[in-house]
């Protein structure tokens, strides 16, 4: 064993080219394989750093029919459920916040979430310091006074101060007690929260008129008892609904709007979103793996070729065919393995590209890691396909005949048509796997430039935005007066306006909003539509255009007249006759906080909540670009004065970043217990929101340049072994005359035969690459002919330059020398 290792050493020491051009091959095809792995294990495949978090689940309501997909619980679904359904041993509730922490001052936007008394339990998180917290905690509304600090900011914030418990910190201008340290290891989820509150519980919110209410940012978790499986609290769920909603007035409307609560694993409904993108990534780069170690098979078979003397002399002389398979393995591991070395590089490379492609960004990215367990799965796939690849040179060795081999020189031996056929296979697969990969790419890459071609209905140029956490301490409306108009005075400044959600911020619930005397059609519920408050000049800032009537402007705030401005989409969808048009005048009866369900609060027979359209504003893509029309938003003039957060919009003639610092310094100006955060321009969001497209579009590029250049070399190597190995016949057939263009189209048309075989097969698997894609893929046609006929320009340009070299290389064959040899 330790010579056949030390000859195979020596064999890849004595061809440097053949070994370097193998171990890039394996390199670059392994290690890509690796960075996308690592992102698909940190979200995908490693569970979550909690007990047995198999057993957590998320129970989210959904009305369908209203076009509310996922709109979290209420707090009334938590108290209505809690210990009422038999599958779960504990259910908690929380809500991600964002709330100014500090003195005054000093203080800053953080990240904070408040959570049920029983959240951590249901985790099964035990804190380093210090209690969780009580009922009694949760049940005080306005100021619950204590707080439990993660290990991170008790280091970096509170200098690991082993007295920390008792010690009171600012949250909303308002002390609160540390009862609590979490561990070190603890994160929740994508949460970047640093400090956990107890949730606010009025009683009046939890009542049953609430049950469809606030549950836009309230989200429920359970974990289910040991035994007990999903479908059973499913169903209990059901029955639970069922019988609660029995004698609620708004049940009927519920029903239509397909009410349901749905059971689902915590980590898959997380990482949700992010799954069918990943998955193409890793089938992506898998396919290149395949074309490298095609292209691997191709050149090792020619290796094995030109040795075919040298293994029939060793069995001539008693090795046995273990022993032939043994030499062939130990050489194919030895090489792979040296590239899995390599490829362990390139992967740690190819992660830190990701993560300048935005990949930190996904959903549990912050466990992204090249680790000790990934470097060993990168090893182990390093055997395994030097031994796959062994398999055929092994065939190829034992297969050729011991008479012919030893007959003919080295230099012109000859295969068998099983050899020849099964290396233009081999060439075939490679230029399909290539094709299919390349059209993949291009279809990848035609819809992010659809969905970068699609208006978001507002100029992005020169906005910045930025939020602001109002505590319930604070009447937030005389706050932004003043702050509005102290924007309003700078240098550059064009406008300035506030809004409770600015587009593609990440958050998307929508709330029922009807106009006076509507009633659905037979068949059909009442919908589910976006809803906001504005003060000062927030359309113009945005650059969104009016329509008809005019813009709210912060006067509207102050007014006893309640009106409001809707969108083109709302105005088209409820008076269509007038293409929205009939909407000036019309009376709607809007729920006035956003995010709050499919709750509607009265009827609209309440003349005292209804609101006056005085307004028609053109339609902005909310959630994201590729949101479907028609989904329609309500823009109240702001009302809410109490805990409250709060995006500003400001449109600026300089580049939006650098008036970023001048907006934080007006904040603290106008309210020295405040400050702004998440300051990011309109574009930034944009193209933030592309990320999940962008960087799979840019990856497949990628991937088939490489698989282009494989597939070029491997053509080239096939080819070029093929005039060396027929230059003694080509050579006679000069001699007797035939010209050197025969010669050149006879090779340059096998070539032509074997793109040919493999675009059709590439033809095929586009279709069906195009078909798994469809997911991912945006305004996008299963089979698009510009593509495929692209890819297959692409393809035949490059294998028409690796087919020429060798052609040509044939027709230069001196008849003379070629025959001198024999």
């Amino acid at each position: 064993m330790i010579n056949c290792f030390r000859f195979a050493l020596r064999q890849l020491v004595k061809n440097p080219a053949f070994t370097v051009t193998a171990l890039a091959t394996v390199a670059i095809c392994l290690g890509a394989n690796l960075a996308i792995f690592a992102v698909i294990d940190s979200v995908l495949l490693r569970p979550l750093p909690f007990p047995q978090s198999d057993r957590l689940v998320t129970i989210f309501n959904t009305y369908p029919k209203a076009g509310v997909e996922r709109d979290g619980s209420s707090l009334t679904n938590y108290y209505e459920r809690r210990g009422n359904i038999p599958a779960f041993s504990s259910l908690s509730i929380f809500r991600d916040f964002s709330e100014v922490v500090g003195e005054t001052g000093a203080a800053e936007q953080t990240e904070i979430m408040r959570v049920s008394p029983d959240f951590f339990a249901t985790l099964g998180v035990n804190l380093a310091m210090g209690r969780t917290f009580s009922e009694e905690e949760a049940a005080v509304a306005e100021n619950n006074g204590v707080a439990i600090v993660t290990d991170a900011y008790w280091r970096q914030r509170l200098n690991s101060d082993p007295n920390v418990l008792g010690r009171d910190i600012r949250v909303n201008t308002m002390a609160r007690r540390i009862v609590g340290v979490l561990p070190p290891d603890f994160r929740f989820l994508s949460s970047e929260a640093r400090l956990f509150l107890p949730i606010r519980s009025r009683p009046a919110e939890r009542t049953p008129q609430q049950r469809h209410s606030d549950g836009g940012g309230t989200h429920m978790i359970a974990r289910l008892k040991p035994g007990a499986t999903m479908a059973e609290a499913q169903s209990q769920i059901d029955a639970h609904n069922a019988a609660v909603e029995e004698d609620n007035p708004e049940a009927k409307m519920m029903t239509e709007a397909g009410f349901r609560s749905l059971v689902r694993p915590l980590h898959a409904e997380h990482v949700r979103s992010i799954r069918p993108t990943l998955l193409l990534m890793q089938a992506g780069v898998f396919f290149l793996l395949l074309i490298g170690a095609v292209n691997l098979v191709n050149l090792l078979l020619i290796r094995a070729s030109g040795r075919a003397k040298e293994m029939a002399i060793r069995r001539s002389m008693g090795a046995s065919r273990a022993h032939v398979v043994r030499q062939v393995m130990i050489e194919t591991v030895l090489l792979t393995f040296v590239g899995g070395l390599l490829g362990l590089v390139v992967g740690t490379w190819g992660i830190r590209l990701l993560e300048v492609l935005g990949a930190d960004r996904l959903p549990l990215s912050a466990h992204i890691a090249f680790d000790g367990w990934l470097a060993l799965i990168g090893l182990a796939g390093a055997v395994v396909l030097g031994i796959v690849i062994g398999v055929p040179i092994a065939w190829f060795n034992l297969s050729t005949h011991l008479a012919h081999a030893l007959q003919s020189e080295s230099r012109t031996g000859t295969i068998s048509r099983a050899a020849q056929r099964l290396r233009h296979g081999f060439i075939v697969a490679q230029i399909a796997l290539a094709f299919v990969l390349l059209a993949g790419a291009a279809l990848l890459g035609l819809s992010l430039k659809k969905v970068m071609a699609v208006s978001p209905g507002f100029r992005a140029d020169h906005v910045l935005t930025g939020e602001v956490t109002v505590p319930f301490s604070y009447n937030a409306r005389p706050f932004l007066d003043r702050l509005l108009e102290a924007i309003g005075q700078q240098p550059g400044v064009g406008a300035a306006g506030a809004i409770t959600n600015v587009p593609l911020s990440g958050e998307s619930a929508k709330t029922a909003v009807t106009p006076k005397g509507y009633v659905p059609p037979a068949g059909q519920s009442l919908q589910g539509h976006y809803s906001y408050q504005v003060t000062g000049d927030y359309f113009t800032a945005l650059g969104i255009p009016l329509r008809e009537g005019r813009f709210l402007t912060s006067a509207d705030s102050h007014r006893a007249d309640r009106v409001c401005v809707v969108d083109e989409d709302f105005a088209r969808r409820y008076w269509p006759r007038g293409g929205g048009g009939g909407a000036l005048g019309q009376r709607v009866f809007p729920n006035t906080r956003s995010a709050e369900g499919l709750k509607v609060q009265g009827n609209d027979s309440d003349d005292a909540k209804l609101f006056t359209i005085v307004g028609v504003v053109g339609a902005v893509k909310q959630a994201e670009l590729t949101e479907p029309q028609g989904q329609g938003a309500v823009y109240l003039p702001f009302m809410d004065s109490d805990g409250i957060n709060i995006f500003v919009v400001t449109r600026t003639s300089q580049r939006p970043e650098a008036f970023a610092e001048t907006l934080r310094k007006l904040v603290r100006a106008t309210n020295s217990d405040l400050a702004i955060d998440n300051l990011r321009s309109m574009d930034t969001r944009i193209a933030d929101s592309l990320i999940a497209r962008r960087s799979p579009a840019m990856l497949a590029g990628i991937f088939a340049g490489v698989a282009l250049l494989l597939a070029a070399i491997g053509t080239y190597g096939v080819l070029s072994y093929a005039v060396a190995q027929r230059r003694r016949e080509i050579g006679i057939r000069m001699a007797l005359g035939a010209q050197r263009h025969q010669i050149g189209t006879q090779f340059l048309s096998l070539g032509l035969r074997l793109l040919a075989a493999g675009t059709i097969l590439g033809l095929i698997g586009a279709w069906l690459a195009g078909k798994a894609m469809q997911s991912v893929l945006f305004d996008v046609p299963t089979l698009h002919i510009a593509i495929l006929l692209g890819t297959a320009f692409v393809m035949t340009a490059v294998s028409l330059i690796a087919c020429l070299i060798p052609a040509h290389r044939a027709t230069k064959v001196d008849p003379i020398i070629a025959l001198r040899y024999e």
